[in-house]
């Protein structure tokens, strides 16, 4: 893994080592890998997706070794949301150094206990995570919300990956290259914790799977490929051959999420009996329903475990935007849903957008044939939905949230909101037959920072 080794902010650290109270020197488990985890008073593991502090009282980076805790780092007030480079030689870690000062983002070598600074942030920066090519993504706040960023890991070419109003935390860079990231459902205008994805260049944003509904956080992705997260009270995971979410039948707790597996398959949980308790790891085998006590501290939530191990390098995602300030949508048949049969005939499609206040700008409308497509061309990098009507004006099926697409990007659906489960039919859409050109519903710069007026 290319190092940098340009001028950037750094800082000698020690690795202070001591015996934790409250915990156990001799573990019902053992793991062939030091766990990296993060220890604090308080931790509100869905506080950030409201714009809040998940560590109101601060936090420490400890590794666990065969029974042992040693600090990570010093000589800071709070440090969290560890990430182990791919050849494990490295750490990312969000890091306060003083009370006062905001979250950064900070790169720690393991063999000479030296962190430097990588992205110093003016409000918070964190959540960071390894990407290929020397790059990380990491979540920054704005006055919206925390915002999903990437940049090169020596701080520069710093790229925004999400465009809407609210908030967007990366929990996991997936084998395929696409990161897994936890915001609320509906996109900008929801409350429910909810799974997405997207490409490391901003585009391709989707639902994991569409079986929406109860709160879903706390995802990883498992050696076999499975996405695992929580609910709260229990764990579910995605599985490729499914188009919803199926249970995991692991032992009744309260489950915080960031889930770490062992060489053995063996999950490390971060779980508690009851609210009022704090978090404590345990090791939990699926199919078991034992999970057995791995490390705890009195008056501490233990939370965020990672393995320190090797890891194979997920693969590099080749952008493929064209140097446009617009995308392209094609909807092969807008008629088509997992939510059942429209009660009309859709006549056209109306693209709305948000200004700068958030207030909902209308891009236009365009027809929508008789096989249901439609091609039409909106602004990119901008807050998007999606609405079909009928030829009388009247709402068929309209979007509550908001997604984007980046500018360059060209997007193909089957339906509206069909769901994985479904594929295209093997037929030339209707618009494409008619024109190749798409309906210019972009808008000017003018009228989306005036709220189109």
């Amino acid at each position: 893994m290319n190092r940098f080794d340009g001028p950037v902010t750094s800082v000698i650290v020690t690795a202070t080592f001591f015996l934790l109270c409250g915990f156990t020197s001799s573990p019902a488990v053992r793991i062939n890998a030091p766990v990296v985890v993060t220890a604090a008073p308080f931790y509100d593991a869905l506080a950030a997706l409201h714009g809040g502090e998940r560590f109101p009282h601060g936090a420490q980076l400890l590794r666990i070794d065969n029974g042992k805790a040693s600090a990570v780092v010093s000589d800071f007030y709070a440090t969290a949301d560890a990430d182990v480079s791919f050849d494990a030689t490295h750490l990312l870690f969000a890091g306060k150094q003083t009370a006062t000062s905001p979250w950064s983002i900070w790169e720690f070598t393991l063999a000479d206990h030296h962190a430097r600074e990588v992205i110093a942030s003016a409000s918070d920066a964190i959540r960071p995570l390894y990407l290929p090519g020397n790059r990380l993504v990491y979540a920054e706040r704005e006055s919206t919300g925390f915002r999903m960023k990437a940049a090169m890991m020596d701080g520069s070419n710093i790229l925004p990956l999400t465009y809407f109003r609210g908030s967007a935390l990366p929990s996991k860079v997936l084998f395929d290259g696409r990161i897994l990231f936890e915001s609320n459902y509906p996109l900008g205008s929801g409350d429910t914790p909810e799974v997405f994805l997207v490409y490391s260049d901003g585009s391709g944003v989707e639902s994991y799977r569409c079986d929406h509904g109860s709160a879903r956080w706390g995802a990883t992705q498992l050696s076999g490929g499975d996405i695992v997260f929580t609910h709260g009270a229990t764990l579910a995971r995605f599985t490729s051959p499914l188009a919803a979410e199926a249970p995991l039948e692991a032992p009744h707790a309260i489950y915080a999420g960031d889930i770490a597996e062992t060489s053995s398959g063996a999950l490390i949980v971060s779980t508690k009996a009851e609210a009022a308790a704090h978090f404590q790891l345990r090791s939990w085998q699926p199919g078991s329903h034992i999970a057995k006590p791995y490390f705890s501290q009195t008056g501490r939530d233990i939370v965020e475990p990672i393995l320190l191990s090797v890891r194979p390098v997920p693969n590099r995602h080749p952008s493929a935007l064209h140097a446009w300030s617009t995308t392209n949508f094609l909807a092969l048949d807008a008629r088509q849903s997992r939510e059942g049969a429209l009660g009309g005939t859709p006549a056209f499609v109306s693209v709305e957008t948000q200004d700068s206040s958030g207030n909902t700008v209308s891009l236009g409308q365009a027809a929508v044939e008789q096989d249901g497509s439609f091609f039409v061309k909106a602004p990119g990098n901008q807050p998007l939905r999606f609405s079909l009507l009928d030829a009388q004006g009247k709402a068929l099926r309209q979007e509550h949230g908001w997604f984007w697409s980046r500018g360059g990007e060209q997007r193909i659906c089957v339906g509206c909101h069909t769901g994985p489960e479904h594929a295209p039919d093997n037929h030339v859409p209707a618009v494409l037959l008619r024109t190749t050109e798409p309906v210019d519903l972009s808008g000017s710069t003018s009228a989306l920072s005036t709220g189109g007026k």
